[in-house]
């Protein structure tokens, strides 16, 4: 059985906050787990978790075990974790329900940040009396992708934000808290009634809930956030709402991303966190772009993990045999094939309006926490690289290192010529990005220990044999990689 998500939470409340207090929350579960991150969660290893990490069974263990491992409990764990009229409502709200003499879960409530979010099992054919298969009108669970976008999303006050395909409405909820209105759409009813069960449990009065395609319930209104986690995924047929986006993909994303012109509000931001397949000599933003069909928007895509079409097909097939297994895993390589992707890429494409449109690439790794100031310093560091008046300011001006840079250099041992490879990134950031340098854009670094005046390292670079061009050109350069600013 699966929660239907028609019964009134607001009698949950209470006991979401018994359960924050008792540390179940994404940092408390990832450490009782001896995770670094609750994205590296594998529901194969729940024998592990249990027997190296869950032994005590004190109240954060059970709830673990029963709302996040989709297990079973005995009545008497039950009562050390609830009290009978906790119990009573976690009932009444459909969330518990009694099987072959054991308690178990009908959703898992998973901790994001400190909010906790009831959505459908991510694996439901390991619970009890679970089936295998995941129900067209299945709600997403709140996973890898979804944790991306809600650790990157720029939670900057606002009037307004929608997310599409708002599955168990994770990034609405998240986005009610600086946003004064919220609006949440999705295609399929169930996960609309997910999302304003979510709401009424976590007591929010500003997020409508609604149902329909993509961007037809909001008619014109326009907003200054725009969130969503699409169906994305490159699939043979289309068997599971939530993930698949058609043969390409791009069924629903690209359709998305066409209507930022018509819905997103000057000063705005949109950003999507989603897979796009990859052709050989075809650059991802060429086509991302496209979509866009001329929209005057800037373009940030920040390339998080790439999959080979290979893996990415071994690793969406199923079968319960090894005959069925490898019959799918060649429909799934086919169909990547006839789409002519090389490979999947997970990204995440932030946009906003822009007078002088730019498109920007960087390779990333997955935030790990809150990284939203940092995707909005990317922003500001390439507008303020493309100024026209950056180069007389910075001739007047001084400049200084953005915080401690690490550097590594890598060289080619065995080549006709030594050659070798400067690499920087700051440090201590939630989504680290990894540039590569110059050897002057390295001895520039080098000098600012302190901050320097430009018209000195000018000088310096005159001392060397260097065009002040030549050397302003390197210092926008890091100015554009985030590693130096202004002053």
């Amino acid at each position: 059985m699966t929660l239907s998500y028609e019964a009134d939470p607001t009698a949950c409340q209470g006991v979401l906050g018994k359960l924050a207090a008792l540390g179940y929350s994404e940092t408390g579960v990832a450490e009782r787990l001896g995770l670094a991150d609750l994205n590296d969660l594998n529901l194969k290893a729940r024998p592990i978790y249990r027997q190296e990490r869950l032994q005590a069974r004190d109240p954060l263990d059970c709830a673990i075990e029963l709302l996040l491992l989709q297990g079973a409990l005995r009545a008497a764990e039950v009562d050390r974790l609830f009290q009978p009229s906790d119990q009573e409502q976690l009932v009444k709200a459909g969330v518990l329900e009694l099987r072959d003499g054991l308690i178990q879960a009908t959703a898992s409530l998973y901790p994001v940040g400190r909010n906790l979010i009831f959505s459908d099992h991510a694996c439901p054919q390991l619970s009890l009396g679970g089936d295998a298969r995941v129900p067209q009108d299945g709600v997403m669970y709140v996973g890898t992708d979804s944790r991306w976008l809600a650790r990157a999303t720029v939670r900057t006050p606002v009037a307004r934000a929608l997310d599409l395909c708002c599955g168990s409405g994770i990034q609405a909820l998240l986005a009610a808290g600086h946003a004064e209105q919220v609006t949440a759409v999705d295609l399929n009813p169930r996960a609309v009634r997910c999302s304003a069960f979510n709401a009424r449990a976590a007591g929010l009065r500003n997020l409508a809930c609604l149902q329909g395609d993509l961007y037809a319930p909001v008619g014109d209104r326009s907003f200054d956030l725009i969130t969503a986690n699409p169906p994305f995924v490159p699939a043979p047929a289309q068997e599971v709402g939530f993930r698949d986006g058609g043969p390409s993909g791009e069924d629903v994303q690209r359709r998305i991303v066409a209507g930022l012109a018509r819905h997103l509000a000057p000063g705005g931001m949109a950003q999507i966190v989603t897979e796009v397949g990859e052709r050989e000599g075809e650059p991802l933003e060429t086509r991302v772009r496209a979509w866009l069909q001329g929209a005057p928007m800037d373009l940030q895509i920040l390339r998080l993990r790439v999959h080979p079409a290979q893996v990415y097909a071994l690793g969406h097939a199923d079968g319960e045999d090894g005959r069925t297994l490898m019959v799918s895993v060649g429909r799934w390589a086919a169909n990547l094939k006839a789409q002519g992707y090389d490979r999947i890429v997970s990204v995440l494409l932030a946009f906003q309006w822009s007078a002088q449109p730019w498109t920007r690439v960087d390779e990333a790794e997955p935030p790990r926490r809150d990284a939203g100031s940092e995707l909005a310093s990317l922003f500001q560091a390439e507008r303020l690289a493309r100024d026209p008046g950056l180069e007389a300011r910075l001739r007047l001006g001084s400049v200084a290192r953005s915080g401690p840079v690490a550097l590594r250099e890598a060289r080619a041992l065995g080549a006709p010529q030594t050659l070798a490879s400067i690499q920087a990134r700051r440090l201590g950031q939630a989504m680290p990005i990894e540039y590569f340098l110059d050897p002057l854009e390295r001895d520039l670094l080098g000098c600012l220990d302190t901050p320097m005046p430009t018209a000195d390292l000018l000088a310096l670079g005159t001392q060397a044999g260097l065009a002040e061009a030549q050397v302003l050109e390197a210092l926008i350069a890091l100015l554009r990689k985030g590693l130096l600013h202004p002053q």
